[in-house]
């Protein structure tokens, strides 16, 4: 009789070490099988907070509003000795002035081209021109044309010699901005066909930019 009280007890304690031993190993598995899928949603979406800021940065450099005495940008104008092929973009539909360097864009400048007046043939186009030019000799600190009215400062030709140039929002004859077109700046085009430029931009491109210096104007 207390042979079979021990062998039942044996086979009580090694069902219980059976059973613990398989709800643990359950356990285990379960646990070891969720810690990669959290830590994949973390990496997620610490990639997508990577991403998010990134894009807040590049945008956050363009000043908002614009204010056409200040730079455009809200960092510093580039070093052109650092720069291997600089050059100048113009987008005029887009009302933006970009410097170069090969095919990357190094600094964004808020312009207003010229308006767009309408053709025979119903089209509009502007009256600044389109096409490859390159800064001319020609530049000055301010001028006023008596005929139109109106003048600028910081002024540098692009084509035919004083005719086509780079230059700070307008002013009247007594050398004031002219505010209600200065406020155009970077939201339509607004000029007779030159290249309306920030009052700081256009003084840095008085100061920094050659002659020689290519000119792309694109629509």
């Amino acid at each position: 009789m207390r042979k079979l009280l021990t062998f039942i007890t044996i086979v009580v304690l090694v069902a219980v070490g059976f059973f613990s031993y398989k709800a643990f190993s359950s356990s285990s598995t379960s646990n070891s099988s969720a810690a990669p899928t959290a830590t994949k949603k973390t990496n997620s979406a610490s990639s997508s907070s990577k991403k998010k800021s990134s894009s807040e940065k590049k945008q956050s450099v363009m000043r908002t509003p614009i204010n056409w005495k200040l730079s455009s940008e809200t960092v510093a104008y580039p070093d052109l000795s650092t720069l291997s092929n600089f050059w100048i973009k113009v987008s005029i539909s887009k009302n933006r002035v970009y410097l170069m360097n090969n095919n990357d864009v190094v600094y964004t400048m808020y312009c207003s081209a010229g308006v767009y007046e309408k053709q025979s043939d119903g089209t509009k186009k502007s009256t600044t021109p389109t096409g490859t030019y390159y800064i001319q000799s020609e530049r000055g600190t301010t001028f006023y044309n008596s005929n139109l009215k109106e003048g600028a400062n910081y002024w540098v030709s692009w084509l035919n010699h004083g005719e086509y140039l780079f230059h700070t929002v307008p002013i009247d004859a007594n050398g004031n901005y002219k505010t209600a077109e200065a406020k155009k700046l970077g939201k339509t085009t607004a000029s007779h066909g030159c290249i309306r430029l920030s009052v700081s931009d256009a003084k840095w491109i008085y100061d920094n930019v050659k002659e020689g210096t290519k000119v792309v104007i694109q629509n």
